[in-house]
Protein backbone atom coordinates (compact mmCIF):
# COMPACT_ATOMS: atom_id res chain seq x y z
CA UNK A 1 0.00 0.00 0.00
CA UNK A 2 0.94 3.59 -0.38
CA UNK A 3 -0.03 6.93 0.12
CA UNK A 4 -2.97 7.75 -2.68
CA UNK A 5 -2.12 11.34 -3.77
CA UNK A 6 -2.65 12.52 -7.24
CA UNK A 7 -3.13 15.97 -9.35
CA UNK A 8 -6.81 16.32 -10.63
CA UNK A 9 -5.02 16.31 -14.56
CA UNK A 10 -2.80 13.18 -13.08
CA UNK A 11 -5.98 10.90 -11.86
CA UNK A 12 -8.20 12.09 -14.86
CA UNK A 13 -4.96 10.66 -17.38
CA UNK A 14 -4.76 8.03 -15.48
CA UNK A 15 -8.70 6.83 -15.64
CA UNK A 16 -8.37 7.25 -19.59
CA UNK A 17 -5.53 5.11 -19.66
CA UNK A 18 -7.27 2.35 -17.29
CA UNK A 19 -10.46 2.84 -19.70
CA UNK A 20 -8.08 2.23 -22.83
CA UNK A 21 -6.15 -0.71 -21.08
CA UNK A 22 -8.88 -2.83 -19.40
CA UNK A 23 -10.11 -5.62 -21.57
CA UNK A 24 -13.84 -5.78 -21.93
CA UNK A 25 -14.23 -9.13 -20.71
CA UNK A 26 -10.84 -9.39 -17.95
CA UNK A 27 -10.22 -13.13 -17.66
CA UNK A 28 -7.79 -15.16 -14.95
CA UNK A 29 -9.73 -13.97 -12.53
CA UNK A 30 -12.27 -15.55 -9.87
CA UNK A 31 -15.76 -13.57 -9.86
CA UNK A 32 -16.60 -11.91 -6.96
CA UNK A 33 -18.38 -14.00 -4.26
CA UNK A 34 -21.29 -13.11 -1.64
CA UNK A 35 -20.05 -12.56 1.35
CA UNK A 36 -21.10 -14.27 4.20
CA UNK A 37 -18.65 -17.06 5.40
CA UNK A 38 -18.69 -19.52 7.72
CA UNK A 39 -21.30 -19.97 10.53
CA UNK A 40 -20.89 -16.57 12.81
CA UNK A 41 -22.77 -13.62 11.70
CA UNK A 42 -22.17 -9.99 10.99
CA UNK A 43 -24.02 -8.84 13.98
CA UNK A 44 -22.69 -11.75 16.26
CA UNK A 45 -19.32 -10.20 15.84
CA UNK A 46 -20.22 -6.32 15.78
CA UNK A 47 -22.03 -7.03 19.12
CA UNK A 48 -18.67 -7.96 21.02
CA UNK A 49 -16.82 -4.71 19.13
CA UNK A 50 -19.44 -2.10 20.54
CA UNK A 51 -16.50 -0.79 22.96
CA UNK A 52 -12.88 -0.05 22.39
CA UNK A 53 -9.86 -0.55 24.93
CA UNK A 54 -7.39 1.25 22.99
CA UNK A 55 -4.15 -0.55 22.57
CA UNK A 56 -2.09 1.52 19.98
CA UNK A 57 -0.25 4.64 21.30
CA UNK A 58 -2.10 7.13 19.53
CA UNK A 59 -4.98 7.24 16.44
CA UNK A 60 -5.01 6.48 12.57
CA UNK A 61 -6.17 8.67 9.42
CA UNK A 62 -8.32 7.10 6.78
CA UNK A 63 -7.20 8.90 4.31
CA UNK A 64 -3.74 11.13 3.98
CA UNK A 65 -6.44 14.40 3.88
CA UNK A 66 -8.34 13.67 7.04
CA UNK A 67 -7.94 13.61 10.76
CA UNK A 68 -6.41 10.85 13.34
CA UNK A 69 -9.67 9.24 14.52
CA UNK A 70 -9.49 5.29 14.63
CA UNK A 71 -7.82 3.93 17.14
CA UNK A 72 -6.55 -0.17 17.47
CA UNK A 73 -8.38 -1.97 20.37
CA UNK A 74 -7.98 -4.71 22.03
CA UNK A 75 -10.04 -7.39 23.06
CA UNK A 76 -9.10 -11.03 24.21
CA UNK A 77 -7.64 -13.34 21.27
CA UNK A 78 -7.87 -10.10 18.99
CA UNK A 79 -7.59 -6.70 17.64
CA UNK A 80 -9.89 -5.07 15.91
CA UNK A 81 -10.64 -1.37 13.93
CA UNK A 82 -13.38 0.53 12.34
CA UNK A 83 -12.51 2.33 9.40
CA UNK A 84 -12.99 3.04 5.40
CA UNK A 85 -11.78 0.73 3.20
CA UNK A 86 -9.66 2.07 0.36
CA UNK A 87 -8.68 -0.51 -2.35
CA UNK A 88 -5.03 -2.71 -2.84
CA UNK A 89 -4.32 -3.87 -5.76
CA UNK A 90 -0.58 -4.48 -5.37
CA UNK A 91 1.09 -8.08 -6.16
CA UNK A 92 0.96 -10.05 -9.51
CA UNK A 93 0.44 -8.06 -12.47
CA UNK A 94 -3.55 -9.55 -13.87
CA UNK A 95 -6.05 -7.91 -16.07
CA UNK A 96 -7.64 -5.88 -13.35
CA UNK A 97 -4.44 -5.10 -11.41
CA UNK A 98 -1.91 -3.19 -13.26
CA UNK A 99 -0.12 -0.31 -13.78
CA UNK A 100 -2.96 0.76 -16.41
CA UNK A 101 -6.05 0.12 -14.27
CA UNK A 102 -4.04 1.82 -11.06
CA UNK A 103 -1.71 4.77 -10.78
CA UNK A 104 -0.75 3.13 -7.32
CA UNK A 105 0.22 -0.28 -8.87
CA UNK A 106 3.27 -2.13 -7.02
CA UNK A 107 4.11 -5.25 -8.38
CA UNK A 108 4.86 -6.87 -4.39
CA UNK A 109 3.49 -6.96 -1.62
CA UNK A 110 5.00 -7.54 2.05
CA UNK A 111 4.04 -10.81 2.40
CA UNK A 112 4.24 -13.81 -0.64
CA UNK A 113 2.41 -16.86 -1.44
CA UNK A 114 3.90 -20.12 -0.49
CA UNK A 115 5.74 -20.50 -4.10
CA UNK A 116 7.46 -16.94 -3.21
CA UNK A 117 5.11 -15.01 -5.67
CA UNK A 118 3.47 -11.59 -4.69
CA UNK A 119 -0.11 -12.24 -3.33
CA UNK A 120 -3.15 -12.10 -6.30
CA UNK A 121 -5.05 -9.00 -5.12
CA UNK A 122 -7.89 -9.65 -7.38
CA UNK A 123 -8.52 -12.98 -6.14
CA UNK A 124 -7.14 -13.42 -2.39
CA UNK A 125 -8.88 -11.47 -0.15
CA UNK A 126 -6.24 -9.66 1.96
CA UNK A 127 -6.21 -6.92 4.48
CA UNK A 128 -3.61 -4.23 4.94
CA UNK A 129 -1.78 -3.18 8.48
CA UNK A 130 -0.20 0.15 9.39
CA UNK A 131 3.67 -0.31 9.37
CA UNK A 132 5.30 -0.31 12.55
CA UNK A 133 5.40 3.33 13.96
CA UNK A 134 5.11 4.91 17.32
CA UNK A 135 1.40 4.76 16.95
CA UNK A 136 1.32 0.71 16.91
CA UNK A 137 3.60 -2.31 16.29
CA UNK A 138 1.37 -4.56 14.52
CA UNK A 139 3.98 -7.84 16.04
CA UNK A 140 3.44 -6.88 19.39
CA UNK A 141 0.15 -7.73 19.17
CA UNK A 142 0.54 -11.23 17.72
CA UNK A 143 -0.25 -9.97 14.12
CA UNK A 144 0.98 -11.34 11.44
CA UNK A 145 1.54 -12.12 7.99
CA UNK A 146 -1.00 -14.34 6.76
CA UNK A 147 -2.83 -14.08 9.75
CA UNK A 148 -7.04 -14.36 10.08
CA UNK A 149 -8.75 -11.36 9.32
CA UNK A 150 -12.67 -10.76 9.75
CA UNK A 151 -14.01 -8.20 8.03
CA UNK A 152 -17.52 -7.36 8.20
CA UNK A 153 -19.26 -5.11 6.04
CA UNK A 154 -23.09 -4.26 5.62
CA UNK A 155 -24.55 -7.23 6.84
CA UNK A 156 -21.48 -9.69 6.03
CA UNK A 157 -18.67 -11.48 6.94
CA UNK A 158 -15.43 -11.74 4.41
CA UNK A 159 -12.79 -13.85 5.81
CA UNK A 160 -9.13 -12.71 4.59
CA UNK A 161 -5.69 -12.55 5.38
CA UNK A 162 -3.22 -10.11 6.34
CA UNK A 163 -1.57 -9.97 3.20
CA UNK A 164 0.26 -6.53 3.04
CA UNK A 165 1.38 -3.71 4.98
CA UNK A 166 1.25 -0.34 4.34
CA UNK A 167 1.53 4.05 5.74
CA UNK A 168 2.43 4.43 9.04
CA UNK A 169 -0.15 6.79 9.91
CA UNK A 170 -3.30 5.21 7.42
CA UNK A 171 -5.54 2.55 8.01
CA UNK A 172 -8.39 1.15 6.55
CA UNK A 173 -7.66 -0.88 2.93
CA UNK A 174 -8.13 -4.61 1.75
CA UNK A 175 -7.28 -5.92 -1.61
CA UNK A 176 -10.03 -5.90 -4.62
CA UNK A 177 -11.31 -9.16 -3.34
CA UNK A 178 -12.00 -8.41 -0.72
CA UNK A 179 -13.93 -5.64 -1.64
CA UNK A 180 -15.43 -7.80 -4.44
CA UNK A 181 -16.89 -9.98 -1.92
CA UNK A 182 -18.19 -7.25 0.13
CA UNK A 183 -20.13 -5.85 -2.27
CA UNK A 184 -18.13 -2.79 -2.19
CA UNK A 185 -16.85 -1.03 -5.85
CA UNK A 186 -13.20 -2.62 -6.26
CA UNK A 187 -11.91 -0.05 -8.51
CA UNK A 188 -8.13 0.54 -7.02
CA UNK A 189 -9.06 4.52 -8.41
CA UNK A 190 -12.47 4.95 -7.67
CA UNK A 191 -14.14 2.22 -5.40
CA UNK A 192 -13.71 1.60 -1.78
CA UNK A 193 -16.10 3.09 1.05
CA UNK A 194 -15.67 5.75 3.10
CA UNK A 195 -17.17 4.16 6.06
CA UNK A 196 -18.83 1.40 7.71
CA UNK A 197 -16.33 -1.28 7.85
CA UNK A 198 -14.76 -3.53 10.86
CA UNK A 199 -11.39 -5.37 10.77
CA UNK A 200 -11.24 -8.34 13.44
CA UNK A 201 -7.77 -9.36 13.72
CA UNK A 202 -7.23 -12.88 15.31
CA UNK A 203 -3.89 -12.72 17.20
CA UNK A 204 -1.18 -15.27 17.15
CA UNK A 205 -3.41 -17.22 14.00
CA UNK A 206 -1.89 -18.00 10.68
CA UNK A 207 -3.37 -19.61 7.30
CA UNK A 208 -0.75 -22.00 5.39
CA UNK A 209 -0.61 -21.68 2.83
CA UNK A 210 -1.28 -18.21 2.93
CA UNK A 211 -2.84 -18.47 -0.50
CA UNK A 212 -5.50 -20.92 0.46
CA UNK A 213 -8.89 -18.63 0.65
CA UNK A 214 -10.93 -21.82 1.86
CA UNK A 215 -8.10 -22.08 4.71
CA UNK A 216 -8.45 -18.73 5.78
CA UNK A 217 -12.29 -19.44 6.82
CA UNK A 218 -11.89 -22.60 7.76
CA UNK A 219 -9.67 -21.31 10.40
CA UNK A 220 -11.66 -17.43 10.91
CA UNK A 221 -14.95 -19.61 11.73
CA UNK A 222 -13.43 -21.50 13.92
CA UNK A 223 -11.43 -18.46 15.61
CA UNK A 224 -14.82 -16.29 15.34
CA UNK A 225 -16.95 -19.11 17.17
CA UNK A 226 -13.53 -18.71 19.42
CA UNK A 227 -13.92 -14.94 20.06
CA UNK A 228 -17.67 -14.71 20.80
CA UNK A 229 -17.01 -17.08 23.42
CA UNK A 230 -14.39 -15.76 24.80
CA UNK A 231 -15.65 -12.44 25.04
Amino acid sequence: MRTRTLTLSAAVGAALLAVAALPANASGTANPRSAQEGSVSAAALLAKVTSCSQISSGKYRTDEETSATVPVCGKNGAVFWKADLDIDCDGQVTARCNGDTDPWFQDDTAFHQSNGQALRADSLPYVVVPSTSGIWKYTSSGIKGGGVVAVVYNGKVEYAVVGDTGPTQIIGEASYATASALGIDPDPETGGTDSGVTYILFKNSQVSPIESHSAAVSLGDSLARQFLQNN
